[in-house]
Formats: structure tokens, sequence, C-alpha cells
């Protein structure tokens, strides 16, 4: 579990506000809206199969996720 200092304000990022984000192997199971965001002004949460592809697209929101090497 991560655990973040701060308020929320200072540490979440707002839901959407990126339409294309970088994803690592790490970071799997890839949901969205990710665990870095706001959730109570964003859609539900959807599991995103990412690892077929290397790419997926949100349903929801259509944000966009491209997986990438831990190294780029």
């Amino acid at each position: 579990m991560r655990v973040i200092n701060g308020t929320v304000e200072q540490m979440l990022d707002r839901p959407n506000a990126e339409r294309r984000f970088k994803v690592t192997r790490d970071q799997l199971p890839l949901s969205c809206p990710t665990p870095a965001q706001y959730l109570w002004n964003a859609h539900p949460k959807v599991f995103l199969p990412i690892e077929a592809t290397g790419e997926v697209k949100c349903p929801y929101c259509g944000t966009y996720y491209i997986l990438v090497d831990n190294a780029d």
C-alpha cells in the first residue's frame, strides 16, 4: 500500500486531467481512474486489460494508456 503524506489537494491528480498516461508493469493491474486520482468526481473504477496489446482506452472517459518498460 502506498502511503501519501500531505493534504489531498497537494498529493492527488484531478481525474482525467491528462488524456494519455504511460504505465509500467509494476503499476498493474491497471484501473481507471488510477490510485493517484480523486475518486469522488470520477467515473466508476474499471480495470483495463493492457497486458495483451500494450495499449488501452478507458471506455468511460477515453483516457489512453500505454504500457512502457520500467527503464523508459
